[in-house]
C-alpha cells in the first residue's frame, strides 16, 4: 500500500477551478511507491502539500495539527481576507493494497480497473473543512463516492505517516521525558512486544529492591548498613507526611527508579552518538536512523509512508549525500515510501529525475517520463551529467543555458551592466558545455500541457555558427552565410529549440566572441582575448601593469593599421577571432573572464550600458536577460 494520488480543492495557495459541472482541484499531484522529492523555491507549495497529507492521516508521533482559519485559499486575484473560501478538501487515494492490508479497510475499499492488470483495490479519504467565522469544523471519510463513510480510530491509526520537521531538534527528541519520540518508537518495536515480562521489567525491578533496601538501611541482604543516612532521609519525609495527612489515611513514601510498566521504563532512556557533544548534523542523522525503525516492522499491514521536511537540515554536503543514495536504495529494499522536501542543489543533483517533483506557479510537476517531453535517452544522460552547478535550474525563477563558459562568464556581467542583475532576479546560468540543450529544456516542457506548463522562463543561447564570406579566404569550398537563407536558417534553427516556456536566442552569425568583435566591442574583446594569450603563457605570474600597457598599446596600433590598410569590420572580427584567437588556441574561457572584468572595471557604466544596448551583434544576450527577468524590452 502507497499513497498514490494528492488532490487539494482551496487549501493555502492551491485553489481550484470550475469546468462545466465539474470543481477541479488546484492540485492533483501522483506520487512514486518508492522515492520522491519535492522541489521548488520558497513559498512554492511544498510545506502545503506534506501538511495536507499530515491533516488526513495524522503521525505516528501523535503531533498537535489542526486546521486553522489561514488554511483556506485566498484566490490569487484578491488580497482581500474576506475573499478566503469557506470550504476545502483534501483527498488521498492509496494503492497497490495487498490482501493482509486490505483486510483492515473492507467497509471502505472499492476497485479500480487496471489495463492489463485487472481490478485493484483502492483506499480513497477525504477531509472535507468548512469555517464559519473563523472557526474551523472538519471530518475525515473514506470511501469512493463523495459522501463515503467515516472511518474508525483503528483504521485511521494504520495510516498514519512518520514526519519529521524541518528544524527537528534531533537531541531533544531523542532525551529521556515523558512521552518522548523515542520511547513511542521503541514501545511499537517488536523488541519490547513482551509488555509484561521483559527484561527491563526485571532489572528495575531488582534495582528498585536494592534502593527501597537501602533506604530502609539494609542492603539486598538484610544486614544491617553502615551507612544509614538514607534511613535518616525516608524517616524525616514520612514524618513530614504523617503531620500532613489524617490519622485514618496516613501517606507513606518510598524511593524508585520507575514505575514497573515497560512504557515508563522506556520514557527513561536516551540514544546519543557516540561522540563528546555530537552537532546538529549527527544528532539529525542518528534520529532519522531511529525513525526508519518504525518504517521497517515486520507483519506491520499499516502505511509505512515517511515525510521528511528539509532532508538536508544541519547536513554538509557529502553527508547529505551518502544519506539520500541510502534513502532511495532503502525506500525500494524495504517497501517504504518517501516523500521529501529539499532546497539543496547538491540532494537534486543525486536524485533520478523520474523521482522529482517540482512545485512552481500554485502547481506540482512530477518529471517522470509520462509527464516530460524528455525520451528515455535524455534521462540517462541527464542522470550522468546533470551535477550540483547545473541543478541549481529546479530552484531558479527564470534559466538561462549556455553552451560554454564564454557565455556563462560574461552574461552576469552584461546582465548587471544593464540593471538585470541575475541574482536579484533569481535567474540561474546553466553551462551544458555542448549543444545539447533539448536535455535540458525538455525538463520544462510538459506531454501534456492541458493539465498545466512549468512557469519557468528558459532561454537558450546558442551559437549561430555561420561562418562568415571572408572564411573562404581559409576554405575557398567552405559554406558560408552567403550560401544559405539566412532568415529560414534562424526560423528553422529556433522552431528547433522553442515550445512552451523554452526560447532559443541566437547569434546573429558565427559565434559569440566573433559577433562582440563584428559589433561596438571591438576593442574589448581584442584586448581580452591578448590578456588571455599572455595570462597562458605566464599562468603563475599573472599580467604586470608592463604588458597590460603593452596590450592595449598593441590593441591599438593593430586597430589604427588595419582601418588604414582598408579593412572593413567584418575583416577586422575575422582577424581577431580566427587568425588570433583560434590560431593561436586562446582560452575561450580566460578571454570571457578579461571580457567580463573589462566591462564590470568600465568607469562610466551609463556610457556601456548605451554602447551594449545599441549593439546589434550581442542584441540576442540583452533579448534573453529580459526573457528570463520577465522585463519588458530594455
Amino acid at each position: 500500500m502507497f499513497l498514490s494520488e494528492l488532490n487539494i480543492w482551496n487549501f493555502r495557495k492551491f485553489g481550484s477551478s470550475q469546468e462545466g459541472d465539474e470543481v477541479k482541484p488546484g492540485l492533483s499531484l501522483r506520487f512514486n511507491k518508492g522515492f520522491n522529492l519535492i522541489l521548488g523555491e520558497n513559498d512554492s507549495g511544498k510545506t502545503a502539500i506534506l501538511d495536507a497529507i499530515k491533516f488526513v492521516l495524522m503521525t505516528q508521533s501523535n503531533d498537535f495539527i489542526r486546521l486553522d482559519y489561514e488554511d483556506f485559499h485566498i484566490p490569487e486575484s484578491s488580497t482581500n481576507e474576506n475573499d478566503r473560501t469557506d470550504r476545502l478538501t483534501i483527498e488521498c487515494i492509496f494503492r497497490d493494497l495487498t490482501n493482509e492490508e486490505a483486510q483492515s479497510f473492507l467497509e471502505w475499499l472499492s476497485f479500480e480497473e487496471v489495463p492489463s492488470d485487472g481490478y485493484k483495490y483502492i483506499l480513497k479519504l477525504r477531509l472535507e473543512a468548512k469555517r464559519k467565522y473563523r472557526r474551523v469544523y472538519y471530518d475525515i471519510r473514506a470511501g469512493i463516492d463523495a459522501e463515503g463513510k467515516y472511518i474508525n480510530a483503528e483504521a485511521r491509526d494504520l495510516l498514519r505517516v512518520t514526519y519529521l520537521k524541518p528544524l527537528r531538534d534531533a537531541e531533544n527528541e531523542l532525551a529521556s521525558r515523558r512521552n518522548s519520540r523515542l520511547s513511542q518508537i521503541l514501545d511499537n518495536h517488536k523488541t519490547f512486544q513482551d509488555k509484561e515480562a521483559h527484561i527491563f521489567i526485571t532489572a528495575i525491578e531488582q534495582a528498585n529492591k536494592i534502593i527501597q533496601k537501602y533506604f530502609e538501611g539494609v542492603d539486598i541482604n538484610d544486614n544491617i548498613l553502615q551507612d544509614d543516612n538514607g534511613k535518616k532521609l525516608l524517616e524525616e519525609i514520612n514524618q513530614y507526611l504523617k503531620e500532613f495527612s489524617s490519622i485514618n489515611n496516613s501517606l507513606r513514601a518510598s524511593f524508585s527508579i520507575s514505575e514497573l510498566k515497560l512504557k515508563n521504563i522506556l520514557e527513561k532512556l536516551s540514544l546519543n552518538v557516540s561522540i563528546n557533544k555530537p552537532g546538529l548534523g549527527s544528532n539529525n542523522l542518528l534520529f532519522i536512523a531511529t525513525e526508519l525503525l518504525l518504517l521497517n516492522r515486520d507483519n506491520y499491514n499499516g502505511l509505512k509512508l515517511a515525510l521528511i521536511e528539509e532532508i538536508e537540515a544541519h547536513l554538509h554536503p557529502q553527508a547529505q549525500l551518502r544519506l539520500i543514495e541510502f534513502l532511495q536504495r532503502e525506500s525500494n529494499n524495504l517497501g517504504i515510501q518517501l516523500i521529501l522536501t529539499s532546497h539543496s542543489p547538491n540532494i537534486a543533483s543525486k536524485i533520478k529525475l523520474d523521482n522529482l517533483i517540482v512545485c512552481n506557479s500554485n502547481n506540482a510537476f512530477p518529471l517522470g517520463s509520462e509527464y516530460t517531453e524528455l525520451e528515455k535517452g535524455d534521462y540517462s544522460f541527464l542522470e550522468r551529467f546533470l551535477d550540483v552547478t547545473k541543478a541549481n535550474l529546479f530552484f531558479a525563477q527564470g534559466v538561462i543555458l549556455v553552451e560554454g563558459d564564454a557565455e556563462n562568464l560574461v552574461i552576469p556581467a552584461i546582465a548587471e551592466i544593464i540593471d538585470k542583475p541575475l541574482v536579484r532576479y533569481g535567474v540561474s546560468i546553466v553551462n551544458v558545455g555542448s549543444t545539447a540543450f533539448l536535455r535540458y529544456a525538455k525538463i520544462f516542457r510538459r506531454k501534456d500541457p492541458s493539465s498545466g506548463t512549468i512557469d519557468i522562463p528558459v532561454a537558450i543561447i546558442t551559437d549561430n555558427d555561420l561562418k562568415p564570406d571572408t572564411y573562404k579566404q581559409v576554405k575557398p569550398d567552405a559554406r558560408t552565410i552567403s550560401d544559405i537563407n539566412l532568415n529560414e536558417y534562424r526560423e528553422n534553427k529556433a522552431k528547433y529549440y522553442d515550445g512552451q516556456k523554452v526560447k532559443a536566442f541566437i547569434s546573429p552569425l558565427w559565434t559569440f566572441e566573433y559577433d562582440l568583435a563584428l559589433g561596438s566591442f571591438t576593442k574589448e574583446i581584442y584586448q581580452a582575448i591578448l590578456y588571455a594569450k599572455a595570462i597562458q603563457h605566464s599562468e603563475r605570474i599573472g599580467l604586470t601593469e608592463n604588458k597590460i600597457q603593452e596590450i592595449n598599446n598593441k590593441v591599438d596600433s593593430d586597430l589604427k593599421n588595419w582601418e588604414a590598410a582598408g579593412w572593413n569590420a567584418e575583416r577586422i572580427a575575422f582577424e581577431i577571432y580566427h587568425n588570433i584567437m583560434l590560431d593561436d588556441k586562446v582560452s575561450k574561457a580566460i578571454t570571457a573572464q578579461c571580457f567580463a572584468k573589462i566591462l564590470i572595471e568600465t568607469e562610466d557604466r551609463d556610457a556601456l550600458k548605451v554602447r551594449i544596448l545599441g549593439d546589434s551583434n550581442i542584441q540576442y544576450i540583452v533579448d534573453a536577460i529580459n526573457y528570463v527577468t520577465r522585463s519588458e524590452g530594455n
